[in-house]
């Protein structure tokens, strides 16, 4: 059989509640930062099931397209079969001949590799396991979602509360070891499989972080983090609502948190997703929905041409009130649907954005079931409003400024303090 997974960088649709949409699944979509941000930690819900699970794989077919490509010549790859199956000897006594199943799915490996991109894989069949673990929450691990980013292995955001962040580790850290095996050249999931383990059990990082190397040692757990975070600050009537990622349950939190904002009478209203590494695209798409009216584009899901895109609209709450103005926080550890939701409102501002340049995640993945593995493909990317790829480029804020580990020592936020100014101010 085969089936398709589809794995978004900002996560699901369908799965969350959705005052009365009609949802159309599309395989069963959900975030790579499930995979990701949860391979390193997984987040657990109140009632102690996992945030986000997988509850029914489609099937699209008894198999895929066999058919020979004509146009490429294999004589290399069938002598270079031929000479190692001729010529190989085995110098170890561990070692083993890998069978003709083993070699096949080698060369499959290869080939998803030579399309340079780390988010295009192939699995064999007891790694496709591992990641099908990982994607029903089967496991524990530090709290932090890592990428790749610069050809380095870097940590996008550790989860707010998680032995990650207690462990001092800080968004753009690079992974340079996971308990002494280097991890150059090592595909994400891959780390993230390194990473991830038994509750209780401690994993060793080799870390480089302003060209300063360093160990941390960080004890696996189960992970539990808070979502939303709201109040007012008396002094400067600002109300401020922070997002620590994007699940099923942040766009009802999100709601509670902005009525709270609405009887508070306030006008001048913060969104904090620093260190937010996203999350369910249906969360993204609803808290978008309080700042802009019905059919606005939040994000539009670009298939390069090789199908009709997808167009994701505001449901049209614009319930905000006339006269309030709105930043958003945003910096290096924002990534996914928070960089959705952040790039929506700058293009059709909605609000201000304020802080340092996002990760730049924005790519879609489908899993494709293949000889018992799986390989797993970009099949589109993200783009806002306004054109702008979000993979690579992230999201460039409108007011630049930076937050320093002097200003973090010091107990400083120059970021939420230039967002007070600008809304209390003006400038």
């Amino acid at each position: 059989m085969c089936y398709t997974l589809r794995m978004e960088f900002p996560e699901t649709r369908g799965t969350g509640r959705r005052r009365g949409r009609s949802i159309a699944l599309r395989g069963i979509s959900f975030a790579l930062v499930a995979v990701l941000a949860f391979g390193a930690g997984l987040a657990i819900g109140s009632s102690g099931s996992p945030a986000a699970v997988v509850s029914r794989i489609p099937l699209i077919g008894d198999g895929l397209d066999a058919t020979p490509d004509p146009n490429v010549d294999l004589a290399d790859f069938w002598k270079a079969w031929n000479a190692l199956k001729e010529n190989y000897v085995i110098t170890h006594a561990s070692s083993t001949l890998p069978t003709a199943k083993d070699r096949v799915f080698g060369a499959i490996q290869g080939l998803a590799n030579s399309y340079g991109d780390p988010y295009t894989v192939f699995f064999p069949p007891e790694e496709a396991k591992a990641f099908s673990d990982n994607i029903s929450g089967t496991f524990a691990g530090v709290g932090m979602e890592i990428d790749v980013k610069n050809g380095v292995l870097t940590v996008i955001a550790p989860l707010k509360g998680t032995p990650a962040e207690m462990a001092g580790i800080k968004a753009g850290d690079q992974i340079a070891a996971i308990d002494g095996k280097p991890t150059d050249g090592v595909p994400v999931d891959e780390a993230v499989n390194e990473i991830r383990g038994p509750a209780g059990t401690t994993v060793t990082l080799s870390l480089v972080r302003n060209g300063k190397a360093f160990d941390v040692k960080v004890m696996r757990a189960a992970i539990q983090v808070p979502e939303t975070d709201d109040g007012l600050d008396a002094s400067s009537g600002v109300y401020h609502i922070a997002l620590y990622e994007f699940t099923e349950n942040s766009a009802g939190l999100f709601d509670q948190a902005f009525a709270r904002f609405l009887a508070s009478g306030s006008k001048k209203l913060v969104i904090d997703l620093r260190g937010d590494p996203g999350g369910y695209l249906d969360a993204a798409v609803d808290i978008a929905s309080h700042f802009l009216p019905k059919g606005a584009t939040v994000v539009t899901e670009d298939f390069g041409g090789k199908q009709q895109n997808d167009v994701h609209t505001s449901l049209g709450y614009d319930d905000v009130p006339p006269g309030t103005k709105v930043v958003v926080l945003i910096d290096g550890g924002s990534a996914s649907a928070s960089e959705i939701l952040a790039g929506a409102l700058q293009d059709h501002h909605a609000a201000t954005l304020i802080g340092t340049r996002s990760f730049g995640k924005g790519s879609v993945q489908e899993l494709i079931s293949l000889g018992g593995g799986a390989l797993k493909v970009t099949v589109a990317r993200w783009i806002t409003p306004a054109g702008h790829w979000i993979m690579g480029n992230g999201i460039t804020p409108d007011i630049v400024v930076p937050f320093t580990q002097a200003d973090a020592t010091a107990g400083k936020d120059p970021q939420m303090a230039r967002a007070v100014r600008f809304l209390t101010t003006g400038k």
